[in-house]
């Protein structure tokens, strides 16, 4: 019988998203890390010499690649703002595993917000992702004013869906979220 084929970098993360997301930060044990990856703790420090810190930046970080890859960068470009909100929301429901997921921003927070080891990578993220959401607004012809109202409270909206389909243990809330942003953002009958 042969040795089981190493894991690769991005295996390795999404095995500790999944924990991260699951307890959160402050409940990820060491052998819940280890376990999770398949790995021994002495490896787990090997990979990650900063400890469980450094697997969460890590996270973080690839979380954050991802979402500028597959989220942002398409609510950025250039094209019909509703098939771009459009597209974005498929790849958030692909992100969040339909709404199964908990959101790994909220999970990585202290509850101490100021002062958590991510509260800035975090607050960075958000930023971007309410700048991403604000351009098919603005390329539809709203106010920048209004268009980051309407990119924040999508982004409310967002996070709001994904603890109640938590909290109910059922992903539709989540869905309806999905399914009624293009409208929510860029009706422009509600326009405030």
């Amino acid at each position: 019988m042969g040795r089981r084929a190493a894991l690769d970098d991005a295996e390795i993360l999404e095995r500790l998203a999944r924990v991260f997301r699951d307890v959160g930060y402050e409940g990820a044990r060491l052998a819940m890390l280890a376990k999770a990856t398949g790995l021994q703790k002495a490896s787990l420090y090997h990979r990650f010499p900063a400890g469980k810190e450094q697997m969460a930046r890590d996270v973080l970080g690839a979380a954050g690649a991802w979402l500028e890859q597959n989220v942002l960068s398409v609510l950025r470009s250039d094209g019909n703002p509703i098939n771009r909100v459009q597209e974005a929301s498929k790849r958030l429901d692909e992100f969040y595993s339909g709404g199964r997921r908990a959101c790994l921003l909220n999970m990585l927070s202290s509850p101490r917000t100021a002062d958590g080891p991510f509260s800035e990578a975090i607050r960075l993220m958000f930023d971007a992702l309410i700048a991403a959401l604000c351009k098919p607004l603005i390329d539809q012809g709203f106010d920048r004013k209004v268009a980051r109202h309407r990119a924040e409270q999508a982004v409310i909206r967002l996070q709001g869906s994904l603890v109640v389909a938590r909290g109910l243990g059922t992903p539709r809330v989540f869905r309806e979220f999905l399914d009624d942003l293009p409208k929510f953002l860029l009706d422009k009958r509600s326009e405030e």
